[in-house]
């Protein structure tokens, strides 16, 4: 297929669609609003069923529904949406039910503001529900990854039984870039349906039913056990990073995701050719986090992390780098603000006792 200009939401729309999405339930939000309105065309045209719940709690649990009965679910939403669905979300990774959950982060807490932010680094990877639950987070740098993941989402959650959140900040859903929707996927074992949801019992003798509900503390017990095996296997299998090709050899490393990891790779290559040894980790999913790739960085000295927060990610570098005693520094903006080429060369320069 020929590339063909796009903005980041619509396109992430239309992967959903070919990703096979059947239907999407959720509530207007900015800056995540051209998904909601490109899919309510394209689904009705595509005979799949679109509805604007009347919150984003109501649109959750539609979720909920829609997935128990095996269609393929999704919503939007950016955060204080996202926010209010934490405890359907919890629901879905109680009772085992996939489905693919768009977030585009705006600035916060609170309403905060409409500009681009990273600032649900946390909401996404802790996330607010109650509960030891886990969703996969990817976390795109640009248009062309947002659609190659979204289309690959269905299959993911479908694979894990687990929602997925595919997590970008309002510059990628707004920005424009030439894009194709050539990505296959990735050939997955998919779970055969009529075992676990409500979709009558012609196909198997017994009834199923969806439900997160155990009043035995034993079974909540055993079934809390069950789904930690299921996450040890996602980190195993689903793990996603990139790393630069001289990050053995790299002295200092920058760590950052997103947005953020454009403007850090511009500053890096300015600070390589002024003699300067820097590497770069940038994960793609955010959980699992990629611990492994801070396991073999023989000559670094310091790790500068970098989003557009307060220092969310940084508690997870931390963690990957435990064992290595490598310092770990922060620069960041949050509120909307969006570092410069310029703020990240000055903050590696600082990193390494440079101006």
């Amino acid at each position: 297929m020929a590339k063909q200009l796009l903005k980041g939401n619509e396109a992430i729309a239309y992967a959903a669609i070919l990703g096979g999405a059947d239907v999407f339930f959720g509530y207007p939000i900015t800056p995540q609003n051209e998904i909601p309105e490109y899919l309510s065309s394209m689904m009705k045209e595509k005979g799949k069923i679109f509805v604007q719940g009347e919150s984003e709690i109501a649109s959750i649990n539609m979720i909920y529904g829609a997935a128990g009965a095996g269609a393929r679910a999704m919503t939007s939403s950016s955060s204080p949406g996202i926010a209010l669905m934490q405890e359907g979300i919890s629901y879905l990774c109680g009772a085992e039910l996939p489905c693919v959950i768009i977030s585009v982060m705006r600035g916060g807490p609170g309403l905060g503001g409409i500009q681009p932010s990273q600032s649900d680094y946390n909401q996404a990877t802790r996330g607010g529900g109650n509960g030891d639950y886990h969703t996969i987070v990817y976390a795109p740098s640009n248009i062309q990854e947002a659609i190659n993941i979204t289309k690959e989402a269905f299959d993911v959650a479908d694979q894990w039984r687990l929602p997925v959140l595919i997590l970008i900040d309002g510059l990628i859903g707004q920005m424009m870039e030439a894009v194709d929707f050539d990505h296959v996927n990735k050939k997955r074992q998919l779970p055969d349906k009529s075992t676990y949801c409500t979709i009558g019992t012609k196909y198997h003798d017994t009834k199923n039913v969806i439900n997160s509900l155990y009043l035995d503390p034993n079974d909540l017990n055993n079934h809390n056990k069950h789904l930690q095996e299921k996450y040890r296997k996602i980190i195993q299998e689903e793990t996603l990073v990139e790393c630069s090709d001289n990050i053995k050899d790299a002295e200092y490393v920058v760590v950052a995701y997103g947005t953020m990891a454009r403007i850090a790779k511009s500053a890096i290559q300015h600070c390589n050719a002024n003699g300067h040894k820097i590497g770069m980790i940038r994960p793609i999913t955010l959980w699992p986090f990629p611990n492994k790739a801070f396991e073999h960085l023989p000559k670094c000295k310091k790790i500068l992390v970098t989003e557009m927060s307060m220092g969310q990610m940084i508690n997870d570098v931390l963690i990957a780098t435990r064992n290595n005693n490598i310092p770990v520094e922060f620069y960041g903006e949050t509120g909307g603000v969006i570092p410069e080429v310029e703020d990240v060369i000055k903050a590696i320069e600082k990193m390494i006792g440079g101006k």
